[in-house]
């Protein structure tokens, strides 16, 4: 049985093999193909180690493991990885595994500390075909957009747009992302609740994260629009994600919203 009480043991695999595959890129100059080649395997076996976990405990649970805020962690650490794998891989920015690694081994931690390891039931409205796909491809969509907000924080460090064309492409990936997963929850929400949309806190929020990834693609197509001015709002258009994901659901508003399913 695949529980929380073992997930340390995967975790800390899984970053060690992480942390070998970043400190291997590090060492890539574009001289060292061996190195790249490793770099990403390690990263891949990493990937592999930590979804071994998830599988587990889809299994043991008897249901798919995102039904908890800690739970929605999980997919996020592994898809924030698997995003700064596919940059790497086809950039090869020597220092996306590592700041990748950062911000998933953060929410690895908080998973370690405060594991939610209560087996949280789904509720009828969440016993649909639409569940997995719809939350899954949100957390993937945030993990793309996590990786073009730290190539914006590395332009406005360099004070350089040079990582703006790769963002750009990737901004482009998660919101089509994101796209379908409104498409998905509307359609979702009209078989559980009756309509496609309801203005719900969460809703508004991820309306309001979709309006702004939008922005940031037409401040892009403008000739004249900076660099920097570029970063920033795309900076800002991630810090909305964060507050869909889970800042909304400290606000007074939501405490009745159908999307606080997540909490503990």
């Amino acid at each position: 049985m695949v529980s929380w009480n073992i997930f340390p043991c995967f975790a800390l695999a899984a970053i060690a093999l992480w942390l070998s595959g970043a400190v291997c890129s590090a060492f890539d100059a574009g001289r060292h193909p061996r190195q790249a080649v490793l770099a990403q395997w390690l990263t891949v076996a990493g990937i592999v180690v930590y979804s071994a976990f998830i599988i587990g405990l889809w299994h043991s649970l008897g249901r798919p493991p995102l039904r908890t805020m800690g739970e929605t962690r999980l997919w996020y650490s592994l898809f924030m990885m698997l995003s700064g794998w596919m940059v790497y891989r086809q950039w090869r920015y020597r220092w996306i595994l590592g700041i990748s690694l950062m911000v998933a081994s953060v929410f690895i931690l908080i998973n370690i500390f405060r594991p939610e390891i209560h087996d949280h039931s789904l509720m009828p409205a969440l016993q649909s075909l639409w569940f997995v796909p719809h939350v899954t491809v949100y957390m993937f969509s945030y993990s793309i957009f996590g990786c073009s907000a730290l190539m914006a924080v590395a332009g406005l460090w360099q004070g350089s747009g040079k990582y703006l064309p790769s963002a750009d492409r990737l901004v482009g990936i998660g919101l089509l992302f994101l796209t379908l997963g409104m498409l998905s929850g509307c359609i979702w929400a009209k078989q559980a609740w009756g309509s496609f949309w309801n203005w719900d806190p969460k809703e508004t929020w991820a309306a309001a994260t979709w309006c702004a990834a939008l922005v940031y693609i037409h401040l892009r197509l403008k000739r004249d629009s900076s660099p920097r001015a570029s970063c920033i709002w795309l900076i800002l258009t991630f810090a909305l994600l964060q507050m869909c994901w889970y800042g909304v659901n400290l606000l007074p508003a939501a405490q009745g919203s159908m999307h606080t399913y997540f909490e503990q």
